[in-house]
């Protein structure tokens, strides 16, 4: 089934939600990153959130997310669009950490000291920048908090990801609930309990609930009017153009001694994994321009 998330509104207007399956996106660029089981569910998690903060971006608008705390997974970064193109790379794709209460100890991973960092691109002349504190590293609460301090919109965040025994992705997902002003303290204390009740997320996914049958556990009889429903997918907009500019950034110098001790010069993308080869033709060229 297609990776796609819906984005809601409630029907008096004081909530918005969105939800979505994630399994194949979170798969994709998990087994592009390497990734061990802890850390597949740590990115996992981090794409999920990304993707659904990002459908709340208009136009050509884009969230960045990056996670890092004191644990070995060190720096997990994603980015996301409003048309629900997203990208995803870690720092430390194996951490070897053993389960914790029978879970994977994706807290451990991430480090209980470290902070979250979000970044928007709202078209205007200077981005978004904000940054806050983790407070239990299991991501999906560290998320909701941000939403709730730094943005002051209360939210509630849930998202899962389950591996089969060979440590495939087998369901990825989650949802996003927030309060819009002026907010009806009746109402959000209703949601909060039917949250509260929720199987895991994992388990919704497993039993093959869609994201509006997920949202529709949320709201109960009071229901909800679709906004939006946006596909997911990988993409990674790095080029050849993209890198040269990166390249000729270095200074001349820096070039000339890269080209001085190697036959070519290979940068890899951090996010897809390609590979660009630059020949002693090409570095020439690239050092006459950085000059």
């Amino acid at each position: 089934m297609q990776d796609y998330l819906i984005r809601v509104v409630s029907p008096d207007g004081l909530f918005r939600a969105t939800a979505a399956v994630t399994t194949g996106l979170v798969g994709m660029i998990c087994e592009k990153q390497q990734t061990d089981f802890t850390a597949t569910v740590a990115l996992g998690r981090l794409l999920t959130g990304g993707a659904l903060l990002g459908c709340l971006l208009k136009g050509r608008q884009r969230v960045a997310l990056s996670v890092e705390g004191n644990g070995p997974l060190g720096k997990m970064s994603v980015e996301a669009d409003a048309d629900g193109r997203i990208r995803g790379t870690i720092r430390n794709p194996i951490v070897n950490l053993p389960p914790a209460e029978g879970r994977f100890d994706v807290a451990g991973a991430i480090g209980k000291a470290g902070f979250l960092h979000v970044w928007k691109d709202l078209g205007l002349k200077n981005p978004y920048q904000s940054m806050v504190q983790l407070q239990s590293s299991e991501v999906a609460e560290d998320l909701a908090w941000y939403l709730t301090s730094s943005e002051q919109v209360p939210s509630s965040v849930g998202l899962g990801v389950e591996l089969d025994s060979e440590g495939q992705v087998s369901v990825a997902g989650g949802f996003l609930v927030q309060s819009l002003p002026p907010g009806d303290p009746e109402k959000i204390e209703i949601l909060s309990e039917h949250i509260k009740n929720l199987p895991p997320t994992t388990s919704m996914l497993r039993q093959g609930l869609a994201p509006a049958e997920i949202l529709a556990r949320i709201f109960g009889s009071d229901g909800f009017r679709v906004q939006k429903e946006i596909p997911l997918r990988f993409s990674c907009p790095c080029s050849q153009q993209q890198i040269e500019q990166m390249l000729t950034s270095l200074g001349s110098q820096e070039l000339t001694s890269l080209v001085e001790e190697r036959e070519s010069v290979e940068v890899t993308c951090e996010y897809c994994r390609n590979c660009y080869v630059f020949n002693r033709e090409q570095m020439g060229r690239l050092i006459k321009i950085a000059k």
